[in-house]
């Protein structure tokens, strides 16, 4: 689909890479990686022709369309999200005004029987045709699909654009160009500006509807569910892996395994020439063995060895004062912007040494809650902060904040103090900005270098409660699991704003869903509350609001209405129908629950013995285990368990169906 040839990018003298060439098919999910700085997103450019190489070709077939989401996009416009989105179709709009204009034409020309009238016939039915294959009929479906898959709501539809921020418009951008549907998607870091349940549908969008696929990303698990092949950027070389992320690292461990071996052999077979050559130059009688080992060493190849990036970003925060046992706890905190109510009613405890996320939709007020702990907006009701908490905040715009004219070393030379100031090299190599690096101005820096600068600065002071809002954009997967590895053993107290599913798996204990204006608490890791998500759906915590705010409405009107006997006992058998339609509800949801796990278990069993006899199957047609009783019978065994299996499966699904209608 794409071919790219004899590839070489140069910047000032030094190559960013050379002689890379690698071909794009069709249904290809490849994962660029690379270190920060490593050219990905150059590549990328190179590949939609927004740049050009310094030697080397890109051949695009003609007929090839392209859809490009670069990291940072100059956005501006005044319409609304769904005219913006309609943009995706503008080659559809002019096809149907053509036709609509055909049709005039016909309506009113009479001549029937004329060359002239047959040939606009002819016009009109190839267009409308081919307007019909475009799926122009759907177009506002796919619309409707795509703008709910990336978290806008139908109430979203008609507002300006202008009203969103950058992340939310970068999502309509990354509509448009998924209902463009283009034959090469080229995506760069498209999960930055989405949440959890956006990226999952992503993934899904990516795997089922995407011709070919082409994406840089830090995140480890998105990248690992889409991609089928990797290609690395290494040392200004290009190196094909026909497998998925996490397959490509075993394999790139292995192959220098490999390389090592191989170099360490040919450098011992060089050495023994070496000293051959030095303790024979001087014979005659060794002449000819001398001359002949001269060629042999000429016509060696040296084994090169892949460059590994040894250099390893060490985050340690320094010791701190011990706070009070509760460093957060808020108490029925509401913040409004206008008439729009964010959240209300919010009540959480946040304990010493606990280590929280914060997660749901954009704008559901994550990352205000956050600003009403730092005490950066006003808010309504009681948010106390613990005795001596010392607070360290990543801002979700830190790297925004750095002042662009100053270098590495002096962002970092104005906000150390004291003997922290002799060792600011030290640290600066501990974050890959060692030697030369340390000169770079700020603004020549990439997202990811910015990011690891500005963490920097957080570091260089003791605190005992980490605020992080989006720690993990822009930095690559080494410095992201150093960072983890950094918090994991923090001595303090962490509320972490993410969505990257891969970095919160094994660091929070605890998850604050945000949505719907309220704040819920659920005990557990990541993805544990990602499953109790696909389970319930979270339908059975909507309807227990709901039950609950039915039974404090039927309360506040018993103690209104305490004069009237009859209607008080009107009220109290209300409140009791509720209580019972709720507890039994409850129940209800439990069993279905019970019912769905004993299908997920049911499935796994079957798709394992599926793949057992798989094995024997193929070892059965070699014609030396044709006659192995002991497989054959294990071959028959396994079948007949399986029809156990699927026969039990049908059973709990029409279980699951009948309670699933009795809701």
């Amino acid at each position: 689909m794409i071919s790219v040839e004899g590839l070489r990018v140069e910047f000032a003298a030094k190559p960013l890479f050379c002689n890379v060439s690698f071909v794009i098919n069709d249904r290809d999910r490849i994962a660029l990686v690379g270190k920060n700085g490593a050219g990905k997103s150059t590549m990328l450019k190179i590949l939609c022709g927004m740049q050009k190489p310094t030697d080397g070709r890109v051949a695009v077939p003609q007929d090839t369309t392209i859809g490009y989401l670069p990291q940072v996009m100059v956005l501006s416009d005044h319409t609304t999200v769904i005219e913006e989105t309609r943009k995706a179709f503008s080659h559809v709009t002019e096809l149907k005004k053509r036709i609509d204009d055909l049709n005039l034409q016909l309506a009113q020309r009479t001549d029937y029987e004329s060359d002239e009238y047959l040939n606009l016939v002819q016009t009109f039915t190839t267009e409308h045709e081919r307007y019909m294959m475009l799926g122009a009929e759907n177009c506002e479906a796919e619309i409707e699909r795509t703008l709910l898959g990336l978290g806008f709501s139908r109430n979203d539809f008609q507002r300006p654009t202008s009203e969103f921020s950058g992340g939310w418009r970068m999502r309509i951008e990354l509509a448009k160009i998924l209902l463009r549907n283009p034959d090469v998607l080229l995506l760069d870091e498209p999960t930055n500006h989405l949440d959890i349940d956006s990226i999952r549908w992503f993934e899904q969008f990516l795997n089922q509807s995407a011709k070919s696929v082409v994406l840089v990303s830090h995140d480890r698990a998105f990248i690992n569910n889409v991609s089928n092949r990797t290609i690395e950027i290494s040392c200004g070389k290009v190196v094909d892996y026909k497998v998925k992320y996490d397959e490509y690292v075993v394999l790139r461990k292995e192959r220098r395994q490999q390389q090592l071996r191989a170099y360490e052999n040919q450098q011992k077979e060089i050495a023994d020439i070496k000293d051959f050559i030095e303790r024979f130059r001087y014979k005659p009688t060794k002449a000819v063995q001398v001359q002949s080992r001269i060629k042999q060493l000429e016509k060696i190849v040296p084994i090169e060895i892949d460059e590994v990036d040894n250099s390893a970003l060490h985050l340690k925060f320094p010791p701190c004062l011990r706070s009070g046992d509760y460093p957060v706890i808020c108490e029925d905190v509401r913040k409004d912007y206008g008439h729009h109510t964010v959240f209300s009613h919010v009540n959480l405890t946040i304990k010493r040494g606990e280590k929280v996320a914060f997660v749901g939709k954009n704008g559901e007020g994550k990352s205000t809650l956050v600003k009403c702990i730092m005490n950066q907006i006003p808010f309504d009701g009681n948010l106390k902060i613990g005795h001596n908490v010392q607070i360290g905040y990543f801002a979700q715009n830190q790297t925004q904040m750095l002042d662009e004219t100053l270098t590495v070393f002096q962002t970092i030379d104005n906000v150390a103090k004291g003997d922290i100031r002799l060792k600011i090299n030290d640290i600066l190599g501990a974050f890959m900005f060692g030697g030369e690096n340390s000169d770079k101005k700020v603004k020549v820096l990439s997202g990811g270098e910015r990011s690891r600068l500005a963490m920097i600065r957080l570091l260089l002071e003791p605190v005992n409660l980490l605020i992080l809002d989006e720690p993990t954009n822009h930095l690559d997967m080494p410095s992201k699991d150093v960072l983890k590895e950094a918090i994991q053993a923090f001595d303090g107290t962490a509320i972490i704003v993410s969505h990257d599913r891969e970095f919160l798996d094994g660091l929070v204990t605890k998850v604050f869903e945000f949505g719907d204006g309220k704040v819920r608490e659920h005990i557990g890791g990541i993805y544990d509350f990602l499953r109790q998500h696909d389970i319930d759906s979270l339908d059975m915590l909507g309807n227990k609001t709901l039950a609950q705010s039915t039974v404090d409405s039927d309360n506040s009107n018993n103690t209104k209405l305490s004069a009237n006997t009859k209607q008080s006992a009107s009220e109290d058998n209300t409140k009791k129908d509720g209580m019972q339609s709720y507890v039994e509800r409850k129940e209800q949801m439990k069993a279905i629950n019970r019912t769905k796990k004993a299908i997920a278990a049911t499935e796994k069993k079957i798709e394992s013995m599926e793949i057992r006899l798989k094995e024997l199957d193929d070892l059965l047609c070699d014609p030396k285990n044709a006659s192995d009783m002991t497989m054959v019978n294990e071959y028959t065994d396994i079948k007949r368990n399986i029809d156990v299996e699927i026969e039990k499966w049908e059973k709990l699904s029409e279980e699951l169906e009948s309670l699933s209608a009795s809701l």
